[in-house]
């Protein structure tokens, strides 16, 4: 079983599992789920690429499978996909440059 397979695999039997134990959090987050990516302002797709652009900053493999699987079933593109990634990859760094501002003003404060 490959890296792809063993995790699609592992969220399959982890879903099962909490929904056998009556879990009414985990029910709750299915149903935030489908609210979620339920076609609005923002199509389906939109929102899959969005998420795809999110876990790829969070570094979740297995939401970045789910996702980017959603994002292709709903019709998008591997350049779609790819921009997607893009934009976490921009913002796994942006927000470092945030942090360094501060930095900035820390040393400007310590080293007049």
């Amino acid at each position: 079983m490959d890296k792809l397979d063993e995790i699609t695999h592992k969220r399959k039997a982890a879903q099962q599992k909490l929904l056998s134990l009556d879990s009414k959090v985990y029910k709750g987050f299915l149903e935030m789920e489908q609210a979620t990516y339920c076609d609005g302002a923002l199509p389906r797709k939109v929102k899959e690429l969005i998420a795809l652009g999110i876990a790829v900053q969070t570094n979740c493999e297995s939401c970045m499978q789910w996702h980017i699987e959603q994002a292709a079933l709903c019709g998008a593109g591997p350049q779609e996909v790819l921009e997607a990634v893009e934009v976490g990859i921009e913002m796994g760094g942006g927000p470092a440059t945030v942090s360094a501002r501060f930095a900035l003003d820390v040393m400007a404060k310590v080293f007049p």
